[in-house]
């Protein structure tokens, strides 16, 4: 996952909204959104079929969990695959705080994350380049492969139209799919300064990215409402953007 903005507990329906890009090579094989089969029959995401891990997803608990790369090009890019943090915790019954603390020994093992996982109670942010960890506070937060809430343009837009949203009680998800679409280029001046070629750093400024090779995979939206019930939905896409389909699963009242 590249990109992600969520609102926590600030709606007066859902108490998570999430919204989010993979944006990975095409070539590498995935699963769209779906239950996996046993021991994690709990789980409910698309999956990454060279690691087996996934990027964004939710259990039948109501918890939802969301992992970035930091990009930067001096740090490690070996170690477990980051996608084993999220079948991690869906699969795992201890709430968000007690996976989190677990994991943070062992977080420096992995290739630079950043990883929010949320259950009824707390969203926990935990990072690995560098160390950190904190509670989100209920509000609008973004996250890029940069710092939680670092004010890159295209975090900012999305962040800007989840706000939006909420502000207006939204019940249609068109303007959280419009943003999820955005293709905005912004200005050089406006670009992070993360290491990498300027030209690399443009084709990677839109929200939506569009490429032959790499681009934008897969948009999702997670929204659960304060019982626990709720849904999510995933948008596909191919080679420059190319539509390939779409699912929307429930997700039910723990025990329904």
């Amino acid at each position: 996952m590249c990109l992600v903005a969520l609102a926590w507990k600030c709606h007066p329906r859902w108490r998570l909204l999430m919204a989010g890009n993979r944006d990975e090579f095409h070539a590498r094989p995935a699963a769209p959104l779906q239950h996996w089969p046993e021991p994690q029959a709990d789980v409910i995401a698309g999956r990454d079929l060279r690691s087996g891990g996934s990027w964004m997803g939710v259990n039948l608990h109501g918890h939802a969990a969301v992992v970035t790369n930091v990009r930067t090009p001096s740090a490690q890019a070996d170690g477990p695959s980051r996608g084993e943090l999220i079948a991690g915790y869906l699969a795992d019954p201890r709430n968000a705080s007690h996976y989190a603390n677990a994991l943070a020994a062992r977080a420096p093992a992995f290739a630079p994350f950043n990883l929010l996982v949320a259950d009824a109670d707390t969203c926990c942010y935990l990072g690995n380049h560098p160390p950190a960890a904190r509670i989100l506070t209920p509000g609008i937060h973004s996250m890029s492969n940069g710092a939680p809430d670092t004010p890159w343009p295209k975090t900012r837009r999305l962040a800007n139209a989840v706000e939006g949203w909420v502000a207006s009680s939204g019940t249609t998800l068109d303007p959280i799919w419009s943003a999820l679409g955005d293709e905005h280029q912004p200005a050089d001046a406006e670009l992070p300064a993360t290491g990498m070629p300027l030209e690399l750093e443009r084709r990677l400024a839109p929200a939506f990215i569009r490429g032959q090779d790499y681009g934008t995979r897969a948009s999702t939206v997670i929204a659960i409402d304060y019982d626990g019930r709720g849904f999510i939905h995933e948008r596909r896409f191919g080679p420059h953007g190319r539509f390939t389909g779409e699912t929307r699963l429930e997700i039910p009242l723990a025990g329904e």
